[in-house]
C-alpha cells in the first residue's frame, strides 16, 4: 500500500479507537451514578467528584479529535469522489479514442460502439457505486459521532438536573430548620399568667 493509504488507515483506526474510548468513558460515568450510594431520605446520590471530573475532562479533551476525524472523513470523501470522477473521465476518453481507431467497417464500428457504450455504462455504474460506498461510510461515522455527542449531552444535562435538585433540597432544609427554631423561641417567650 502507498504511504498515504497507510497513514489514512492508521488515522481512521486511531480515531475509531478514540470514539470507542469516549463511549466507554460515558458508560463508566453512567455506571458510577447508577451504583453511587444514596443520600439518606433522598434520591440524591453521592459520587466521587474527582473521578467524575477526570472522566469528563478526558472526554472533553478528545471531542476535538473526534470532530477533526469527522472533517477528515468528509475531506477524504470529496477527494475520493473527485478521483472517481477523473478516472471515469479517463475511461470515457479512452473509450472514445478506442472507438475512433476502430472505424474501418460497419461491423467493426457497430461492435466498437457497443463496446464503448458498455465501457461508459460500466464506468458510470462503478463511479456511482464507489460514491455511494464513500457516502455510506462517512454517514456511518458521522452517525456514530452524533450518538456519542447526544449521549454526552444527555449525561451532562442529567448531572446538572441532579445538582440543581441537591442545591434546592439543601436550601429548603436550612429554611425549615430556621422556621422550627423561631417557633420554639416564640413558644418559650410567652408570658405565663
Amino acid at each position: 500500500m502507498s504511504p498515504e493509504i497507510d497513514e489514512g488507515v492508521e488515522m481512521a483506526v486511531t480515531e475509531s479507537t478514540q470514539v470507542y474510548r469516549s463511549e466507554d468513558q460515558l458508560r463508566q460515568l453512567v455506571e458510577i451514578v447508577e451504583v453511587a450510594r444514596s443520600v439518606p431520605m433522598s434520591q440524591t446520590v453521592m459520587v466521587h467528584r474527582e473521578e467524575v471530573l477526570d472522566i469528563l475532562d478526558d472526554i472533553l479533551a478528545h471531542l476535538p479529535d473526534e470532530l477533526r476525524a469527522a472533517r477528515w472523513l468528509l475531506k477524504e470523501r470529496e477527494e475520493f469522489r473527485a478521483k472517481a470522477h477523473r478516472e471515469a473521465e479517463e475511461i470515457i476518453a479512452d473509450a472514445k479514442s478506442h472507438v475512433a481507431r476502430m472505424v474501418q467497417r460497419t461491423e467493426v464500428v457497430k461492435a466498437a460502439n457497443h463496446q464503448a457504450q458498455q465501457i461508459l455504462d460500466d464506468a458510470s455504474q462503478e463511479s456511482r457505486r464507489m460514491m455511494r460506498e464513500a457516502e455510506d461510510y462517512c454517514d456511518q461515522k458521522l452517525a456514530s459521532f452524533e450518538v456519542v455527542l447526544d449521549r454526552l449531552s444527555k449525561t451532562v444535562a442529567g448531572g446538572r438536573r441532579k445538582l440543581a435538585g441537591t442545591i434546592a433540597e439543601a436550601e429548603l432544609g436550612s429554611r425549615y430548620e430556621d422556621e422550627e427554631a423561631s417557633e420554639a423561641a416564640a413558644f418559650f417567650d410567652q408570658e405565663v399568667d
